[in-house]
């Protein structure tokens, strides 16, 4: 006899778009259906990076209108996950005090160094075990307490941006664990805020509120919404709300000794650890320790990813627009290895013009200066590579294990060149796929959730039953090993 279909509607924002993704589940075979796309960008207001928050909670309910109407379909649930450490602050009315902040904004480019002063960087690593990046929430709360920002004043409750828009859709007001983690706020592997760190930055703790596991029923979308929408009172999850949790949870993976590499606007490469690895190593190299699903943790680094690539074809485009293909092809016919970039530069967080930025770096660097579209995109993707071979070298050394094969995941895994390129340059198997890898995590937590799905080795079993993968087997055509030393140089410099 066979079993009925399952239906679950996953909400996946980036910082450049989102999508809401009708997940159907039957025999133990995920098929995907995109319902709703739409762009996601910061606002820029009187010189503050904000983001439209009611904006995006509008496409989502476009989302799950156009599941009902045009698929006739009623899932029987929504989850949503986003990029991490953003939020939004709720008074006690249950309103949002302003727009929240994005990530990208300037108003933390002091903040870290001046935290530093109040608490040594290694005991808030320690504290903490997050990677330090200006942006982290830890220092955004404090730039904004420095600033003497008046929503903090009226703030009762903080919302990371998902836990934000599940509170739209059902009046809930939870943080789920894994997007919780990002924040630099939490103890290292726990979900329990470390009020050290709320003291040291002069935050109120009030604001920390409950903490969920994924895979939580929230409780059910309101009336209104479901008025509007023409939605059944199906219950909200708290999926793996983080973009990376959830696609790290369908890495189609097995055994051991893997690692992987979620890739879009940022490469988040790492392993998937049974504990969280805090030491003044990991200080040093600056890894990170994120929450995971069924207690594991996500020790990865963050690298500036596509980000990269997309700020250039932004910049091209305003000349004449160039298609991402048209960028591969012209990066492929462009000399390897002539100039090379640390990809985590400072400089290119958001530099407004990133092709200036880059010849800039090279200059500076008294490298040869790209100057066809060819040759910086193909600096770019060199340069990637080699981050990630440089990364891999370093958990090898922090765990004292081989990592056998590397597995790319997200929008990412599609760009077959940058694929062989790592593989070429890391000197291992690169299994590339599924490309939608987060709205796949999405769905299967949701379905974890509702109990159709019992366990984390299931959600991977249904991923390998359910897409295909590209393998990309290594090869020595070009001297890596040389440009290796080269890169190695550069950011050691």
């Amino acid at each position: 006899m066979a079993q009925m279909k399952n239906y679950f509607l996953a909400f996946d924002l980036g910082a450049s778009s989102g999508r809401a993704m009708l997940g159907t589940l039957e025999n133990g075979h995920l098929s995907l259906t995109e319902v709703h796309r739409f762009k996601n960008q910061m606002r820029c207001i009187q010189g503050t990076y904000f983001w439209n928050i009611y904006l995006l909670f509008d496409e989502l309910k476009t989302g799950l209108r156009k599941c009902i109407n045009d698929l006739d379909i009623q899932p029987q649930s929504v989850g949503i996950d986003t990029w991490g450490v953003d939020y939004a602050l709720v008074n006690e009315k249950g309103r949002f005090t302003g727009l929240p902040f994005a990530y990208r904004d300037h108003r933390t480019d002091e903040a870290m160094d001046e935290f530093f002063q109040i608490l040594p960087k290694k005991e808030t690593y320690l504290l903490s075990g997050i990677q330090f990046m200006q942006f982290n929430t830890l220092f955004q709360l404090f730039a904004s307490v420095q600033q003497l920002d008046p929503e903090l004043r009226i703030a009762e409750k903080l919302l990371f941006t998902p836990d934000a828009l599940n509170f739209l859709f059902t009046g809930i007001q939870k943080n789920e664990y894994t997007i919780a983690s990002t924040s630099q706020l939490l103890k290292p592997g726990k979900a329990e805020w470390e009020h050290k760190l709320f003291d040291a930055a002069h935050i109120d703790r009030k604001l920390g509120g409950e903490l969920v596991q994924p895979g939580t029923l929230l409780g059910q979308i309101l009336p209104d919404i479901q008025e509007e929408t023409g939605s059944e009172a199906i219950p909200c999850v708290a999926v793996a709300s983080h973009d990376t949790a959830s696609a790290v949870a369908s890495v189609p993976a097995q055994g051991e000794n893997w690692a992987y590499l979620s890739s879009g606007t940022w490469s988040l490469l790492g392993i998937e650890s049974p504990q969280p690895l805090v030491s003044e190593k990991t200080l040093e190299m600056n890894f990170t320790n994120e929450g995971g699903v069924e207690g594991t943790t996500r020790f990865l680094k963050n690298i500036m990813g596509m980000w990269l690539v997309q700020e250039c074809k932004r910049i091209w485009d305003q000349e004449k627009e160039i298609s991402w293909q048209e960028i591969v092809e012209l990066s492929n016919q462009a000399e390897p290895f002539k100039c090379l970039i640390n990809p985590d530069d400072s400089g290119f967080l958001n530099p407004g013009n990133m092709p200036l930025a880059i010849q800039g770096f090279c200059r500076k660097t008294q490298q040869p200066v790209p100057e066809t579209k060819g040759e910086i995109a193909r600096c770019i993707y060199d340069s990637l590579a080699l981050k990630y071979k440089y990364t891999l070298g370093q958990i090898e050394w922090i765990t004292g294990k081989k990592i056998e094969k590397l597995h790319i995941i997200g929008g990412g895994a599609n760009n077959e060149m940058l694929n062989q390129f790592t593989a070429n340059a890391a000197g291992i198997p690169v299994i590339a796929g599924p490309t939608e890898a987060t709205a796949i995590g999405n769905v299967l937590m949701q379905a974890k959730a509702l109990g159709v799905i019992h366990s984390l080795e299931e959600i991977r079993c249904v991923v390998r039953n359910s897409f295909e993968m590209k393998y990309f087997a290594p090869v020595s055509d070009l001297n890596w090993k040389i440009a290796f030393e080269k890169f190695e140089k550069l950011i050691s410099g």
